[in-house]
């Protein structure tokens, strides 16, 4: 697993070079692991329209989605200083993403890392079980 995750740091940290922050300027770069073994990335994409954004965790996750993946199993995002996903990204993570699965948050540069299992960054995170009972 450890070498699939510093695949997934090296895709988001690819990915955030195509960060498109021209307001924040706070690039980000984001990755997702997928139970087949595919990986999809994803880099912030802000908007004059601030709402009208999209964070990069969220783009990487949709497009394992549109391309038909449902299970995620970790989730590599890149800043500058250790930035952890917003509450959306963490909801929409949990969409597809077991209690165990893995959240790496890592520098732009060096090898400073964190890691995170769902559980421990969602804790009481909202599902589809909520909604049938």
């Amino acid at each position: 697993m450890e070498d699939q995750l510093a695949e997934l740091v090296a895709a988001a940290r690819a990915a955030r070079k195509h960060a498109y922050a021209p307001y924040s300027q706070y690039a980000v770069g984001a990755a997702v692991l997928t139970k087949t073994g595919k990986i999809y990335a994803g880099c912030n994409i802000e908007n004059a329209a601030y709402p009208s954004g999209l964070c990069a965790e969220r783009v990487a996750v949709f497009k394992a989605v549109s391309e038909g993946e449902r299970e995620l199993t970790a989730l590599a995002v890149v800043t500058a200083n250790l930035g952890s996903p917003c509450g959306a990204c963490r909801q929409v993570f949990s969409e597809f993403a077991a209690d165990d699965a893995v959240i790496v948050l890592a520098m732009a540069r060096g090898n400073r890392r964190q890691q995170f299992t769902m559980r421990e960054i969602l804790p009481a995170r909202f599902t589809a079980r909520h909604l049938r009972e």
